[in-house]
C-alpha cells in the first residue's frame, strides 16, 4: 500500500551549517540580512526566528538579532523589517504562466457586472480597432453577474447585441474557467461555424431553439475558433518571440508584486519549454518555473527523454512532470459527475480525453520516471483518474517516489479521499475557487451534494493526503493572499461562510503555499521553507497573517519578494 509521506526539513541541510547557525567567530560574512522581524519559517526545527542571513543564493543562518548580527560585515546589505513578517517566498502550485501574461494584453472581463457592461468594453475596443482585427478578451462569469438577459440559453445570453456592436470584428471573449468561451457573428463565420455544424467529441456548439448557435462555445468545441484565431495571428518567428518575450515580462512583474517566487506551470508544449530554457540560461526567467509538459502520447514518447530538466539557470526551470485534463470545469457544466447536474439534469458534464489515453500517458510517466498531473474537477472525473493512478502506482517499484497529483479535486466523493491517502496522490487545490465559486456551487449540485462533496481541504488533511495552494491564474488574480485568506476564513462577498467545517488553520494554509508545494515538486530540500542551506527566496508582508484579527489577512501587502538572496520586488513604503 503506498502512502503519502510526511514532509520534514532535510535533516541534511541542517546540519551542513551546524557551525554557522551557532553564530560563532567562524561564521561567514553574509551578503544579505533580514533582521529585527519575526520569521517564521515553516521549519519544525526552529518554527520562529527574528532575523536571516543569506550568503550567495543561500540561507546560511536563522536566529535572534544578537545571533545573526555575527554574520554582518562591512559589505553586507542589512534590512530592518521593522518587526514585520518574514515567510518563505509564495509557491503557485497550479497556473498558466503565458496565460497570465497574455491576459494583459487583452480586455480583462473579470470585473464585469453584467453582460451590458461587457457588450459596452467591445463597442469601446471595436472602434479603436482596425477592419478585420480580432478582439480577445478574457475572465466573464455569468454567475457573478446582476443579472442574465431574458434571451439567455443555458443561463448565457445569446450573441446578437455583441455582434450589433463588432459587426466587422471577430470577437472572442474567453469564460474566467477557460473552459468555455464567446464568439460573435463574424467570429463565428470564421470559424466556419452554422447550425450545420456537429460538435467536436469533448465540446458543445451551444443553440437556441431553432438550432442556431448562440456563441456559446464549450470545451473542444473551442479548437474551432483557435484555429481561426492562429491563423490570423501568423507572424514571423521573431514577432511571435518578441510577443513571448513580452508576456513573460508581464506575467513577471505581477508576480513578483504579489511574493511569488516560484510558479507550477500547468500545461505547456514541448516548444514553450525550449523557449523558457533559452530565458533560463540567460538569466530571463523572472521566477522559478516547474513545468508540466502537455502533447499527445505519440510526442510524449518521443520527447519525454530528453526534456527531463532540473534546476536549469541557477535553479530557475525544472521539467519533470506532465499534465492531462479529464473533464471541465463545474461553472459551464463541464465537470464529469457522477449524477446529472442539479440545474441542468440532461447532462453529467463531459469527459475531455478518453480515460484509456490517459492510461497510456500514466504508463509513459512511469516509464521515463515522470510525475503525472491531471485535471479533475467533478467527482466522477476524480474517481476515474484514482482508478487509473491506482492500476499504475500499485505495480510501482518497490521505493519509487512518483508523487502523482489530481489538480484542482474540486468536488469528490467522501469514499475516495481515503484513496488519495492509500496512493499518495496529492490534491492540488485553490483555495480562491471555494470562495469564488461557492454562491452558485449548491446550484449546479444541489445543497446536500455540494456539502459531501465539495472543496473538502479539511478532510483531505486529516486523512494525511499532501494538500497544496495555487489560484490557476488566469482564472483568478494569482494574489497568494487571497487564496490564503479564502483557505482559513471560507468566507463570501456576502459575508457567509461557505462550508465552514472544511477551514484550514493559518500554519496549515501556510503550508500549502510554502513547503507543501516544494514537495509536490520534489524541491522540500530546495525550498518551502526558511532552513540554513535551503534557496534564499523569501517574502516579507506587512502584516503578520498568522495573528492579525481575520477581516485583516487581505489587507496585508508584499513588502519585499526576494529569489535567490536578490531583491526582486521592493514595494514603495519600504525601507530604502
Amino acid at each position: 500500500m503506498i502512502r503519502s509521506r510526511s514532509i520534514r526539513a532535510p535533516l541534511a541541510l541542517l546540519a551542513a551549517l551546524a557551525s554557522a547557525c551557532a553564530g560563532g567567530s567562524d561564521a561567514p560574512v553574509a551578503d544579505l540580512v533580514l533582521t529585527n522581524g519575526k520569521v517564521v519559517t515553516v521549519d519544525d526545527a526552529r518554527p520562529e526566528a527574528e532575523a536571516i542571513a543569506v550568503a550567495g543564493d543561500r540561507i546560511v543562518a536563522v536566529g535572534t538579532v544578537a545571533e545573526i548580527e555575527a554574520y554582518i560585515g562591512e559589505s553586507t546589505t542589512v534590512i530592518d523589517l521593522g518587526g514585520k513578517l518574514a515567510i518563505p517566498g509564495f509557491i503557485e502550485g497550479h497556473g498558466h504562466f503565458m496565460g497570465l501574461g497574455r491576459a494583459k494584453m487583452i480586455l480583462d472581463l473579470t470585473r464585469a457586472r453584467s453582460w451590458e457592461e461587457i457588450v459596452a468594453m467591445v463597442a469601446e475596443a471595436a472602434k479603436a480597432a482596425g477592419p478585420g482585427e480580432w478582439i480577445l478578451g478574457r475572465g466573464w462569469h455569468q454567475e457573478k453577474w446582476d443579472h442574465v438577459p431574458a434571451d439567455a440559453v443555458d443561463g448565457v445570453p445569446v450573441h446578437r447585441s455583441l455582434s450589433a456592436v463588432s459587426p466587422n470584428n471577430p470577437v472572442y471573449l474567453m469564460h474566467a474557467s477557460g473552459h468555455a468561451a464567446f464568439a460573435n457573428a463574424k467570429a463565428l463565420e470564421l470559424a466556419g461555424i452554422t447550425r450545420a455544424t456537429r460538435d467536436p467529441a469533448g465540446g458543445t456548439i451551444v443553440r437556441d431553439a431553432r438550432g442556431e448557435p448562440t456563441g456559446l462555445l464549450r470545451e473542444k468545441a473551442q479548437g474551432l475558433v483557435d484555429a481561426a484565431i492562429a491563423e490570423a495571428e501568423s507572424r514571423s518567428t521573431e514577432e511571435a518571440t518578441a510577443q513571448m518575450r513580452r508576456m513573460v515580462e508581464l506575467a513577471g512583474e505581477d508576480l513578483l508584486s504579489k511574493g511569488v517566487t516560484s510558479f507550477h506551470d500547468a500545461g505547456t508544449s514541448f516548444a514553450t519549454v525550449d523557449f523558457y530554457e533559452r530565458l533560463a540560461q540567460e538569466g530571463a526567467l523572472p521566477v522559478r518555473l516547474y513545468v508540466m509538459v502537455r502533447a499527445s502520447n505519440d510526442e510524449l514518447a518521443e520527447k519525454l527523454p530528453r526534456y527531463r530538466k532540473i534546476g536549469v539557470g541557477g535553479g530557475y526551470l525544472t521539467v519533470r512532470s506532465i499534465k492531462r485534463q479529464i473533464d471541465g470545469a463545474l461553472g459551464p457544466h463541464g465537470a464529469w459527475l457522477l449524477e446529472p447536474y442539479a440545474d441542468l439534469p440532461t447532462t453529467s458534464g463531459l469527459a475531455l480525453e478518453p480515460p484509456e489515453d490517459i492510461a497510456r500517458t500514466a504508463e509513459l510517466a512511469m516509464q521515463h520516471g515522470y510525475q503525472l498531473n491531471t485535471h479533475a474537477i467533478g467527482d466522477r472525473a476524480n474517481r476515474e483518474v484514482l482508478d487509473i493512478y491506482e492500476r499504475l502506482l500499485r505495480s510501482a517499484p518497490k521505493g519509487a517516489d512518483p508523487r502523482w497529483r489530481i489538480e484542482h479535486a474540486q468536488h469528490v466523493d467522501p469514499a475516495d479521499v481515503a484513496r488519495f491517502a492509500e496512493l499518495g496522490v496529492i490534491a492540488s487545490m485553490q483555495g480562491i475557487h471555494a470562495t469564488s465559486d461557492g454562491p452558485w456551487v449548491a446550484k449546479r449540485l444541489g445543497e446536500e451534494r455540494a456539502r459531501k462533496t465539495s472543496y473538502l481541504w479539511r478532510a483531505f488533511t486529516d486523512a494525511g493526503v499532501v494538500v497544496t495552494n495555487g489560484t490557476d491564474v488566469p482564472v483568478e488574480d494569482v494574489d497568494p493572499i487571497a487564496s490564503y485568506y479564502a483557505t482559513v476564513s471560507r468566507r463570501l462577498n456576502d459575508g457567509s461562510v461557505f462550508l465552514p467545517e472544511q477551514r484550514l488553520s493559518r500554519l496549515e494554509a501556510l503550508k500549502t503555499y510554502t513547503i507543501n508545494n516544494a514537495y509536490a515538486a520534489f524541491e522540500e530540500e530546495e525550498k518551502g521553507s526558511l532552513t540554513p542551506g535551503k534557496l534564499a527566496d523569501i517574502v516579507v508582508l506587512s502584516k503578520d497573517i498568522l495573528t492579525v484579527p481575520e477581516e485583516e489577512i487581505p489587507t496585508a501587502r508584499v513588502i519585499y519578494t526576494i529569489i535567490g538572496g536578490k531583491v526582486k520586488y521592493r514595494a514603495e513604503e519600504a525601507e530604502p
